[in-house]
Order: C-alpha cells, then structure tokens, then sequence
C-alpha cells in the first residue's frame, strides 16, 4: 500500500488548521480523505469547495441520490474511507 506523508491536528498551522478545525466542528473528527490533502492546504480548501457545491449545490438530484452515487463510485474503486 502506498504511504502519503499527512500532517496531524496537533502539527497543523494557519490555513490548514482551521480547516481541520471546520471539519472536527461538522464530523467530530478529521477524516482521511482530508488528511490526505494536508501537505497542500489551499487546495484542500478548494477541494472542500468543490464538494460542498456538488452535495449540497441546486441539482435536479436529490442529497440522498448523490450520496448513493458516491457509495457506488467509491465501492466501484475499492475505495473505503
């Protein structure tokens, strides 16, 4: 398995804190997926952005479609996190 270098709650500074700040205040803890962008927290954040409009952004699908869609990607990828 592949080794991505992430940076720890404890060790995160200026932007990159906040955002993990954000993500403790909405999930009650910092997930992988953001963990995984911590070297890089601008685009972090733009990430995020992106997310959040997708989810929760004017769609002619419903939240619960989208998430569906999302599970099946992800288990389609192997991806679990």
């Amino acid at each position: 398995m592949p080794f991505i270098r992430t940076i720890d709650l404890q060790a995160a500074t200026g932007l990159l804190k906040k955002v993990y700040e954000d993500a403790v205040r909405r999930a009650g803890k910092i997930w992988n997926i953001i963990k995984v962008q911590s070297i890089n927290p601008q685009t972090l954040r733009t990430s995020l952005g992106f997310y959040s409009a997708v989810m929760h952004g004017e769609s002619p699908l419903s939240r619960a479609q989208r998430e569906m869609i999302a599970v099946v990607v992800s288990r389609t990828n192997n991806c679990f996190y």
